[in-house]
């Protein structure tokens, strides 16, 4: 018989010639234990998706409760469920700002998806500003908005009307006028490599947006649920968006998304045509459940704060004189280094030595860390120490 390792070559498809391929058995916490039984700890939560660990218990018993109870009953939208209805309540009083409506998917590119259409069917607009190194998701209209040409070459055409600015330069945005529906912008640039506004940039991004008629959507994917020493990194700012897109570390590691608006903006997808948006899947009960759960386990446990003091942490440690820079805000931290090899050597290291770690999509040069809200002092201390012995290893 063939074995899973076999199998997942064999039969899944694969997304490069040189996956990680770790067979992992199990995960608990900010760890994940291989079937060897060697233990790493996670310093990337998945890609931003287990803030709160692996299998926080609360999540856990949201999940039984729920599966006990029923799981997908009709497409979104149509039955009234408990979960759906709750957790959307608890992200309109967690985000604020009058967003008061969430629309329920799977995923954070189908959020993209649907504030995307969200906008031009609300402004009647068809032109979109996204900006350059910025990453929103795979599928077709996602893919048109991020900002990096390599990644679209391959597969346009892609939606026409759509216009690339640099991030943080508020000298281009001559481009953003009245023939602009929305202007679709990251809290904090994640592929980029962990790149955070200039202070006053949103703020600015706003203003524009009221003075051409355009939608300011916000998308904290990567960026929301207490990872930026905040619950949403918008919210440091004190800029109200039209639309924010949410997911990754929305579910507690079950899959989800939303885009959450004014229902006055929302009710655009009601009608001509109606159904002007919809999934089968979408606010999945269970996912819902345990939604509903990580979102309380960050409120009530003012989880965002672990990520300043841990940040604070992390900078004071990762001192070295190939580090160029440490950058970023909260636990999406990007360590600069100068080359992919040297990058890739560390990763290499540290997986030897029991950490995960990653590089960036757009910013090959640069070591990702996002670990979970809850790693203790002890594994920082750690992997900082595992890191820093990578590095200078590369030096031979």
């Amino acid at each position: 018989m063939a074995s899973t390792k076999q199998l997942f070559f064999a039969n899944l498809a694969q997304t490069t010639d040189f996956p990680l391929a770790l067979e992992m058995e199990k995960a608990e916490g900010c760890t994940i234990w291989d079937v060897n039984g060697k233990p790493y700890i996670d310093l990337i939560s998945g890609i931003s998706v287990s803030n709160i660990g692996h299998r926080h218990p609360d999540v856990v018993d949201a999940i039984i409760k729920q599966v006990n109870k029923h799981m997908h009953l009709l497409v979104y939208g149509e039955f009234i469920q408990s979960p759906q209805a709750e957790l959307a309540h608890a992200l309109t009083e967690a985000l604020g700002y009058d967003l008061d409506n969430v629309f329920l998917v799977n995923s954070g590119s189908e959020a993209i998806e649907g504030a995307m259409k969200l906008a031009k069917r609300f402004t009647g607009k068809r032109k979109l500003v996204a900006f350059n190194k910025a990453y929103h998701g795979s599928t077709q209209g996602a893919l048109s908005i991020i900002g990096d040409e390599e990644f679209r070459r391959g597969y346009r055409p892609l939606l026409p009307g759509i216009v690339h600015l640099e991030f943080n330069d508020v000298n281009e945005f001559d481009h953003i006028d009245s023939n602009t529906a929305a202007v679709i912008v990251e809290t904090v640039q994640g592929e980029a490599g962990y790149i955070p506004p200039h202070p006053g940039y949103l703020a600015a991004l706003r203003e524009k947006c009221d003075e051409v008629g355009a939608l300011l959507i916000f998308d904290e994917i990567q960026a929301g649920f207490g990872r930026t020493g905040s619950l949403f990194a918008f919210q440091r700012e004190n800029v109200r968006p039209d639309i924010v897109t949410l997911a990754k570390g929305m579910g507690g590691g079950m899959p989800i998304g939303a885009f959450v608006s004014r229902k006055e903006i929302m009710d655009a997808l009601k009608e001509n045509p109606i159904l002007g948006h919809i999934t089968t899947f979408g606010g999945h009960p269970v996912s819902s459940a345990a939604a509903l759960a990580s979102l309380k386990v960050i409120r009530d446990g003012e989880l965002w704060k672990n990520a300043l003091e841990g940040e604070k942490r992390f900078r004071k440690l990762l001192v070295h004189d190939l580090i160029r820079e440490v950058r970023g805000m909260g636990y999406m931290l990007a360590i600069q280094l100068d080359t992919f090899e040297r990058v890739q050597k560390v990763i290499e290291y540290c997986l030897e030595k029991g950490v995960i770690t990653d590089w960036f999509l757009f910013n090959e040069t640069a070591l990702r860390i996002a670990p979970p809200l809850t790693l203790s002092n002890e594994e920082i201390d750690r992997s900082c120490k595992i890191i820093l012995e990578g590095i200078e290893k590369t030096r031979n």
